[in-house]
């Protein structure tokens, strides 16, 4: 199936929470709330306003947001966020897209985004644990460097 990418906005932001709801646990996601474990009412608006917050619905948004689609299904999100040391790549999966290629077909397309936007270089961090994160980062030619637990790239364009 074909992935692609499509601009986060107030549209495809129901989509987004129902994927996460389905197939990824809160913490994986968003920010860590207090409360009861799982996707209650309260972490389901807090996840809408913490998009709302820095994509969508701010003048000086902190990151670009774009939905995961593999074929017509929405299956996760991908982001680009200025840093000084160039512009971070992230991006989460629901589970029923791991392991499926849709990962790195997601990376590819931010890694290219990035370099049509003159960005010198994309970085990520993810943990030493994250093996899928880790072979995705070096088939993209990242140079790791790992620290405590984290692992950090650099992907030179």
């Amino acid at each position: 199936m074909p992935v692609t990418l499509r601009a986060l906005d107030e549209s495809t932001l129901p989509l987004l929470l129902a994927a996460a709801v389905e197939g990824a646990e809160p913490d994986d996601v968003m920010p860590p709330l207090d409360g009861p474990p799982g996707w209650t009412e309260a972490r389901r608006e807090a996840f809408r306003a913490f998009h709302r917050a820095r994509s969508i619905a701010t003048a000086d948004p902190v990151e670009s947001t774009w939905v995961i689609r593999s074929g017509d299904d929405v299956v996760g999100a991908a982001r680009l966020q200025p840093v000084l040391a160039g512009v971070e790549m992230g991006i989460w999966l629901s589970r029923r897209a791991r392991g499926r290629g849709v990962g790195r077909a997601a990376a590819e397309l931010l890694v290219a985004r990035a370099r049509a936007e003159g960005y010198a270089q994309v970085v990520a961090s993810t943990t030493a644990g994250n093996h899928a994160a880790v072979r995705l980062l070096d088939a993209l030619g990242a140079s790791l460097t790992g620290n405590d637990g984290a692992v950090d790239a650099v992907v030179p364009l």
